[in-house]
């Protein structure tokens, strides 16, 4: 049986999957399909550029400038659509472009033969609502007993703008023992289409749709992964099913735009701002914001893509502008205003720590934390609460500036979890946790 598998998957790649039955297509339900309208309809629409109908009425000059201001205009909307399907794209996902591509096809079925042989994966082609194939890999371990039961619940991955599937991220929860579901990015390996955002929603849709109704999980047991890039499907994800049991970020970010901007420099500041607002809105703190479930964001403190400063002595990435951080203010102010409101200082004052003994230092002794009293804090304000325990909370009106310092370290603490790597690294398996839940 084995001797067969390797001899199919070394057959010509693309024959292969291209020949591959559909396991599963995407359907149209109605809460899917209003919330994907309204996401759209609220977060990437291209504003529109007409003249003003006052200026028409005008003197000729007046009527001149107005058309030749409109041209100009189009003219600058038209260069940034050529600059985000050109050189953006290939930019933003490297590993959709062959000469960038640094994963050998050799490499990939590799990967993919170790997935089916020796995790008994099942490889499933699914078709998104926009036509594209996604191809995915699931690793079944509900029959495996464990203390903890983690193969109950499935781990969704998202990859990264470089990563697959077959070699990428994948393999952290797998190897910690849950049950897994990856899948690649349309134009990533063998999955069709081209990765532009919207395309990788109407994939991550189709995969959340498979887990649930072919492959049988409840949505809160299912938890979603996203490494890098992959946070922005990851977080839509949760956005849009909110009975989600859970949300894992590594290497996250809040917004492309800052990280956009080190890399193409300041002299492109209009350009590259309205390129990524019109072509690549990748928006991950807005959406994170509407998403009440448990989130844990791991910030890899030596992270040199999510860090938007270095130090001058050791070319290391500075840890207070590693733009997880931000993510984690704003989380944070969505949910626990009273408490985050005010102490943002002391919250980076922990964040700035570039070690593990010196962000002790700072939680433990220099604001003296104290995890009792602020676990009693957060629980008796939940029991308070009955059965809607949605965010935002309003405990921490009456407490002094003090005691919201350390319940805002507290929450910091439980929401981030610091692992010194680099940015492209896979995360070691031990490492891989759950999100914190009350």
């Amino acid at each position: 049986m084995c001797f067969k598998i390797r001899g199919f998957l070394m057959i010509k790649d693309s024959r292969v999957f291209k020949k591959w039955p559909v396991e599963y297509r995407w359907v149209d339900p109605e809460s899917s399909k209003s919330t994907l309208s309204a996401y759209f309809s609220s977060s990437t629409t291209v504003p529109s550029y007409k003249v003003n109908s006052a200026l028409l009425s005008e003197d000729t000059k007046s009527r001149n400038s107005s058309i030749f201001q409109a041209m100009r205009r189009n003219s600058s909307k038209c260069a940034r659509y050529v600059l985000a399907h050109s050189v953006g794209r290939c930019l933003l996902y490297p590993g959709s472009v062959c000469l960038l591509n640094k994963v050998s096809l050799s490499l990939l079925v590799h990967g993919r033969r170790h997935l089916m042989e020796d995790f008994h994966g099942k490889r499933a082609k699914l078709i998104a609502r926009d036509g594209n194939e996604i191809d995915t890999m699931f690793v079944d371990r509900r029959r495996k007993k464990t203390p903890e039961n983690r193969g109950m619940r499935l781990v969704i991955c998202c990859e990264g703008n470089g990563s697959f599937y077959e070699v990428g991220c994948t393999f952290t929860p797998l190897k910690a023992g849950y049950s897994i579901l990856g899948w690649n990015h349309p134009g990533f390996a063998r999955s069709t289409g081209k990765p532009y955002p919207q395309q990788d929603i109407n994939a991550m849709d189709v995969v959340l749709q498979y887990a649930v109704c072919r492959l049988h999980f409840m949505l809160p047991d299912i938890v979603i992964y996203g490494y890098s890039l992959g946070c922005y499907t990851a977080t839509w994800a949760a956005m849009a099913y909110p009975e989600l049991g859970g949300l894992v970020l590594d290497a996250p970010f809040d917004s492309l735009i800052p990280l956009a901007m080190k890399v193409l420099g300041e002299n492109l500041r209009g350009l590259v701002w309205r390129t990524v607002i019109e072509h690549f809105n990748l928006n991950v703190a807005e959406m994170l914001r509407q998403y009440q479930g448990p989130v844990l964001l791991i910030r890899r403190t030596l992270d040199e893509v999510t860090s938007t400063e270095f130090d001058p002595k050791t070319s290391l990435p500075v840890a207070r502008t590693n733009r997880a951080n931000n993510l984690l203010l704003q989380l944070l102010h969505s949910r626990y205003p009273n408490i985050i409101d005010g102490e943002e200082e002391a919250v980076y004052f922990w964040l700035s720590a570039d070690s593990f003994p010196v962000e002790t230092l700072i939680y433990r002794h220099f604001y003296k934390v104290d995890e009792k009293w602020c676990f009693q804090v957060l629980e008796n304000y939940k029991a308070s609460l009955g059965s809607d325990c949605s965010f935002p909370w309003k405990v921490g009106e009456d407490l002094m500036s003090s005691q919201k310092q350390e319940l805002a370290l507290f929450l910091a603490k439980k929401h981030l979890k610091n692992v010194e790597a680099t940015h492209g690294s896979n995360l070691p398996s031990e490492l891989f946790d759950l999100p914190w839940k009350l």
